[in-house]
């Protein structure tokens, strides 16, 4: 059941609706064959959860519909008899107020799902991806290079003079200018590339199809906009960053952030405010 499960994960949208449309056709036949001593409703439930979960609350509502009416024919046209004819309606409209309510209570689900994830994605305070999901995407991301043997980098970034700011001003305004400097990076990156704040007044970026050249221009730029923000505030902060382009696949995400991490220490040795680029090559 789990594979299968996950393997509909994997499926896009349509596919789950059209999955889940041949599901209710082959209901509505079975209901008709069986004829109308079998009920075969609850198992309508299955199309109408599937599109609620993997697709979105108003596909799974028409699914519903279609199911409710599905269900009403197929037993009209096996000759199910009623007193009443309108009892017929009313067991549909019955039937499609319960595959709402599932609809309702899977869309709901789903939504908190997907909040509680992202909260265990993102760091707390600047909005940007923690340490934990940050470094799921570079493991990803080393697989992949030794897959197609793709460059890539990694770019350490760390605040020269945070503590002054925190000392004259307040941990507000620290925090403040930590979400400024989160929101500029995540702003000016591309779609591709992963941001996260690894804590205190560190910050990575991977930049995904990356070589060393394009790493340093795309860094040099950052810079700039970051250091522009800060005189726009009147921030006393500057950044020393650190690039490390793999050219090979890296041993573990460790040894890669650490290669970053020394590029970035060596800035400060020699001033701060700079910008320094290693290769990795095995």
């Amino acid at each position: 059941m789990q594979t299968i499960l996950k393997n509909l994960a994997r499926l896009d949208p349509p596919a789950v609706f059209g999955i889940s449309l041949g599901c209710v056709a082959v209901l509505g036949c079975i209901d008709y064959v069986t004829g109308h001593d079998y009920s075969f409703s609850i198992f309508y439930v299955f199309p109408v959860a599937l599109v609620a979960w993997y697709v979105n609350a108003t596909a799974g509502n028409a699914i519903a519909l279609l199911s409710a009416i599905v269900w009403d024919v197929s037993n009209r046209l096996a000759g199910e008899q009623f007193s009443n004819p309108a009892i017929p309606y009313w067991n549909a409209a019955t039937r499609f107020g319960f595959f709402i309510i599932i609809v309702t209570l899977l869309a709901r689900l789903r939504q908190a799902f997907e909040h509680e994830r992202a909260l265990s994605r993102t760091d707390y305070l600047s909005g940007v991806l923690n340490s934990r999901a940050f470094y799921a995407l570079v493991a990803a991301e080393i697989e992949r290079q030794q897959r197609h043997q793709h460059p890539f980098s990694l770019a350490y970034i760390d605040l020269d003079n945070f503590k002054s700011v925190n000392d004259r001003f307040g941990h507000t305004t620290g925090d403040e200018l930590l979400k400024t400097v989160a929101g500029t990076i995540a702003g000016n990156a591309r779609a591709t590339d992963a941001v996260a704040r690894l804590g205190g007044d560190e910050f990575t970026i991977l930049l995904i199809e990356t070589d060393a050249d394009a790493a340093r221009l795309t860094m040099e730029r950052m810079q700039a906009l970051l250091l522009a923000v800060m005189r726009q505030q009147h921030w006393p902060v500057t950044f020393s960053i650190g690039i490390v382009t793999c050219l090979a696949t890296p041993p573990s995400v460790d040894t890669l952030v650490q290669l970053a991490d020394e590029q970035m220490y060596l800035v400060k040795r020699d001033g701060k405010n700079n910008i320094r680029l290693s290769t990795y090559t095995g």
